[in-house]
């Protein structure tokens, strides 16, 4: 039986790349059967092989069954074929569907647009980790999804990591920056320390362990710890020590703060140009 609470009827999936089928492997881990998910991905060869056995994979809609009624339809494309992939799901809102988008930088209105009047809408940010369940997804809905709707919407992102609302969809460009593209930060503070080592004689291979390691080992103390990451900074710095010295140059002028709320600004401000 599945774990996801309110679940009571089949999944539509549109799109199984990456995101979609990160999703797809968590639900399936949380006991939703196979059976229940229908897959539409038009690379239907390339998704045959990343789809477990069970799950239908369809190339289009039209081979969608007419009897066919999803408790949730998850759109998981890209942002930019949105406007011809989405109408045809309309025929969905009259059966109770709530709509789950993960497309960053498209707004509900536009889905209410799409899809026509009454649609439930959830707008959510999830981000790579998904893929090894330890995601971050921000979700926002519109007025007519309902809380069972929503629980049913976080639940399914829950399948893959952590969870979190928004009331104000505003938000939703600075949470993009923040937790949607700070996978990519984190993987550049890696490539960054790993030729740091580099640049003072360690070998390539060993520094790139080292700062793999070293970045990953760091965040999961900062998850486990009930301290704040302001506090374990301090615990790992002593006075006139190695750490001090270095942080003396990533704490001052023109350093790290400065230059990490430029990118997010940047990437919040793309954000808003992309939902325009």
């Amino acid at each position: 039986m599945s774990e996801i609470t309110g679940l009571s009827g089949p999944l539509l999936l549109v799109g199984c790349g990456k995101m979609g089928g990160a999703l797809l492997g968590g639900w399936l881990d949380q006991g939703v059967a196979p059976d229940q998910v229908l897959v539409v991905e038009p690379a239907l060869e390339g998704a045959r092989s990343g789809v477990p056995a069970g799950v239908t994979v369809l190339a289009d809609e039209s081979g969608i069954p007419g009897d066919f009624a999803p408790a949730v339809v998850i759109f998981a494309v890209k942002p930019q074929v949105m406007g011809d992939v989405v109408p045809p799901y309309g025929r969905f809102v009259d059966g109770g569907a709530v709509f789950l988008s993960i497309a960053a930088g498209t707004p509900i209105r536009f889905f209410e647009e799409a899809l026509g009047a009454g649609a439930a809408i959830v707008r959510v940010m999830p981000n790579t980790p998904a893929a090894v369940r330890q995601g971050m997804s921000v979700l926002c809905a519109n007025t007519q999804a309902d809380q069972n709707q929503q629980d049913l919407c976080a639940g399914l992102m829950a399948a893959v990591g952590d969870t979190a609302w928004l009331t104000d969809e505003s938000l939703m460009d600075a949470v993009t920056a923040v937790s949607g593209s700070g996978p990519a930060y984190v993987f550049h503070l890696i490539e960054c320390l790993a030729q740091a080592a580099v640049d003072v004689g360690l070998a390539p291979d060993l520094a790139a362990r080292l700062a793999l390691q070293t970045v990953s080992g760091s965040g999961e103390l900062a998850r486990q710890s009930d301290d704040t990451a302001a506090q374990l900074r301090i615990n790992v710095t002593s006075p006139g020590g190695t750490t001090q010295a270095a942080l003396e140059v990533l704490m001052g002028d023109g350093g790290l703060q400065p230059l990490m709320t430029a990118a997010v600004r940047a990437a919040e401000k793309r954000g808003r140009e992309l939902g325009a």
